[in-house]
């Protein structure tokens, strides 16, 4: 039986066992031997003193069973230690481009601004955004399968739309409490914005003089979506990069657009035409206008004339009847014979049988005196 004195534990067990064999205790030294509880206990206490910076055995602090475990200067340092890694944690930084979200057990706290920063873990949780930086979302890049960029205009036509929404962050708790996934949020507003202005402008605008003004639609269409959302989303400019027709199409669309600018053409010669046209028809107009407003004011005046005329005659007719008289006469025969070509001969009586009463016909030089007194 000798030779199972290694037993499980190892060797080395026999000599402690040999004063019990002396003692009566014979038959203890035939069965396996188990090392001291109390050795194990000392080994333990020895390797976790040393740890933490105590002596070896029979050193400053070490005791048998249950003495002291650990030395002051171990429990100062384990204290700093602890005390440092606490503010590793707690301490952090905040870049001028960034402001830092507080958590107080997991609700929002507060905002904090740029610089070193303190939030006592695990009170206090912190989430940094960058604010000040611009993200880009693009819109109509083809990337993705619904990502098409394809939308219907006004007047029933395709357009390929290429734009990018460019963005930044405003109030970044909202940022982060608000929206789930932000950029799927700014990329579905920007293409419902885009969507509903395309769905209310006519292909030819949005293809040649338009985009400027849709690009400021767009990003005052967007703002007020984010803001409805309340986002704390700021839009900074939209950049309207490709509005074609599709490939697909882009012959047919030449052709179309070949013709609609021919009928332009055709359209403004017309226009051109009836302006002449009417120019002429209104300067027309007016010249009529003009002769019979010149005429109604001579045949007026001619009235007034002739009116004031009789009044004065028939004044003067009052005050002298028979010299009025003779003289409405004389001017009246003046009017009727002073166009007429006549010779008056006096004194000379004419019988029943056309003989003069003196029985001479007087010759007179009718054509020489017609010669000399004019056609008049």
């Amino acid at each position: 039986m000798s030779g199972n004195n290694g037993g499980p534990w190892g060797g080395g067990g026999g000599n402690r066992g040999g004063g019990n064999r002396g003692s009566g205790g014979g038959n203890r030294g035939d069965q396996p031997q188990i090392p001291e509880i109390d050795e194990i206990v000392k080994k333990g206490q020895e390797q976790l003193r040393v740890l933490m910076g105590g002596g070896g055995r029979g050193g400053a602090g070490g005791g048998g069973i249950g003495g002291p475990g650990f030395s002051k200067r171990g429990v100062l340092i384990g204290m700093v230690a602890l005390a440092v890694m606490w503010l590793v944690v707690s301490l952090y930084r905040v870049e001028e481009n960034e402001r830092s979200v507080e958590l107080l057990f997991g609700e929002y706290y507060r905002i904090g601004q740029p610089g070193l920063r303190l939030a006592p873990w695990p009170l206090i949780s912190h989430e940094i955004v960058p604010t000040t930086s611009e993200r880009t979302t693009e819109v109509g890049t083809g990337r993705t399968a619904i990502d098409t960029g394809l939308m219907l205009t006004r007047d029933e036509a395709v357009v390929d739309i290429e734009f990018q929404l460019v963005w930044n962050v405003a109030d970044p708790a909202r940022f982060l409490f608000n929206l789930a996934d932000p950029r799927e949020t700014v990329r579905a507003a920007s293409e419902s914005a885009m969507r509903d202005i395309i769905a209310r402008t006519e292909l030819s605008p949005i293809l040649n003089r338009d985009r400027g003004a849709i690009a400021a639609d767009l990003e005052q269409g967007v703002q007020e979506v984010l803001d409805s959302y309340d986002s704390g989303i700021n839009v900074i400019r939209v950049n309207f990069d490709k509005a074609d027709p599709p490939e697909q199409v882009i012959s047919a669309f030449r052709d179309v657009q070949t013709a609609r600018q021919e009928r332009d053409r055709l359209e403004r010669e017309a226009d051109a035409y009836a302006n002449r046209v009417l120019a002429q028809a209104r300067g027309q107009a007016a010249q009529l206008q003009e002769e019979a407003e010149a005429y109604r004011a001579e045949v007026v005046n001619n009235a007034e004339g002739e009116a004031a005329r009789f009044v004065s005659v028939y004044s003067e007719y009052i005050n002298a009847p028979e010299v009025t008289r003779k003289r409405m006469y004389l001017e009246t025969m003046e009017i009727v014979l002073g166009d007429m070509n006549l010779t008056i001969l006096d004194n000379v009586t004419a019988t029943g049988d056309g003989s003069s009463g003196s029985g001479v016909l007087p010759f007179l030089p009718l054509d020489q005196l017609t010669r000399q007194r004019g056609p008049n």
